[in-house]
């Protein structure tokens, strides 16, 4: 079946009721028929459901549908998203363990990085995704797992991931990709040779900002070792979130279609406007990975990024004028958001830092959601004319555009 057929149809096994939506299974626990069953379940020697920590129907359904559009063995889905990307690093490295890493990283994946998983003598190099003739001699004898996110938050960056799959094959190391930007829809990084993908549930895949989850998929001996972990450290979505994302998965195709086209729309507008010195967006023939982009992946995403000349000050008056978008760092909703990365999602960076991944001070990340694009273009457009900054004649001190 097909993408969209897959995500809708892929569904747990009626109940007494045969219901045609499946039903929430709100338990922390289940029965046995009797002692010997309890011992078996425990034991892995039979399948069923034994506590909600460890499986749920609910969940079940979910990872079912995750594990066939993104093309992956098996899964196990974890409270949050960055539940997931902890755990699909702390269920497989160990004290000593080396991690090569993409520079442009989501904000809490770098702390993740440099302030927790070093307190456990799990290291990483970054490397930068505009030397990629230097990433295969940054590999250590201890390096374990290749980690990066593609489409880049919030710079945009896209990673080659079939190199990087080459990469790890040859030095026998994992590669684990956070597909959240690109959703299954867009991407699938296993094709390319991805041996897990972290997902972000939390954004386009619920697409409403009504819940958090998150998924880690891929090859089924490295995602038993991840179940292992997760079963005793608890990172467990809950049966209801779960039946949240699984139904939000049947619309996921037509609202990704309509975020890429707004976004694209959007995008192409920026471009033209002279109050902004930066626009990207991975579909535009400007965008320095265009050709990139356009092979792995089948339409550019719902995030489109620029800078407003005047910096900090400018960027701080553009969010405050908008009228209709919201404010707030949650991305992938039905309704557009904007945010402002340097003093928002990725704050705790240092300035240099920031530099290096192109979070210039004046950047802003929109989320283009489904509303008509007009009324988003005007918004955009009513608040860079309201936000731009006055001067004054020095002779006359009078304020002039």
């Amino acid at each position: 079946m097909n993408f969209e057929t897959q995500a809708i149809r892929t569904q747990i096994e009626n109940a007494l009721h045969r219901e045609h939506s499946s039903p929430l299974f709100l338990t922390s626990s289940f029965t046995f028929v009797d002692a010997e069953e309890a011992r078996a379940m425990f034991n892995d020697e039979i399948p069923g459901n034994i506590y909600s920590r460890y499986s749920n129907p609910n969940t079940d359904e979910f990872v079912s549908k995750m594990c066939l559009l993104e093309g992956a063995e098996d899964g196990i889905a974890t409270a949050t998203g960055m539940s997931a990307m902890f755990t699909s690093i702390a269920g497989l490295l160990q004290s000593g363990d080396h991690i090569l890493a993409s520079r442009a990283l989501f904000g809490s994946t770098h702390q993740l990085l440099t302030k927790i998983l070093n307190k456990w003598g799990i290291t990483h190099t970054y490397f930068n995704l505009q030397e990629p003739d230097s990433w295969e001699s940054m590999i250590k004898s201890n390096t374990k797992m290749i980690f990066v996110e593609t489409p880049s938050n919030p710079g945009l960056d896209i990673v080659d991931l079939e190199y990087l799959g080459r990469l790890s094959d040859k030095h026998g190391i994992i590669l684990n990709v956070d597909n959240c930007f690109a959703t299954p829809y867009l991407q699938n990084p296993i094709e390319f040779g991805a041996h897990i993908v972290a997902h972000s549930a939390t954004k386009f895949i619920d697409g409403q900002g009504r819940t958090l989850g998150g998924a880690i998929l891929g090859n089924k001996e490295l995602i038993e070792e991840i179940r292992t972990f997760a079963r005793h450290t608890g990172p467990s979505l809950s049966p209801f979130n779960a039946w949240t994302l699984s139904k939000s998965l049947e619309t996921l195709a037509v609202r990704m279609d309509r975020h890429c086209d707004n976004a694209l729309n959007i995008a192409r507008f920026l471009e033209e406007h002279e109050e902004l010195k930066e626009v990207k967006y991975p579909f535009l023939e400007s965008h320095p990975q265009y050709q990139l982009a356009r092979k792995q992946m089948k339409q550019g995403g719902g995030i489109v990024t620029f800078v407003v000349k005047g910096g900090l000050e400018r960027g701080a008056s553009f969010l405050n004028h908008l009228k209709m978008i919201s404010l707030t760092p949650n991305l992938g909703d039905t309704r557009t958001t904007a945010t402002h990365p340097a003093s928002t999602t990725h704050s705790k960076l240092t300035e240099d830092e920031r530099a290096s991944v192109g979070i210039a001070p004046g950047l802003i990340r929109i989320s283009v959601g489904l509303e008509n694009v007009n009324d988003i273009v005007d918004d955009i457009k009513q608040a860079l004319l309201a936000s731009k900054l006055k001067k004054k004649n020095p002779v006359t001190n009078d304020v002039v555009d």
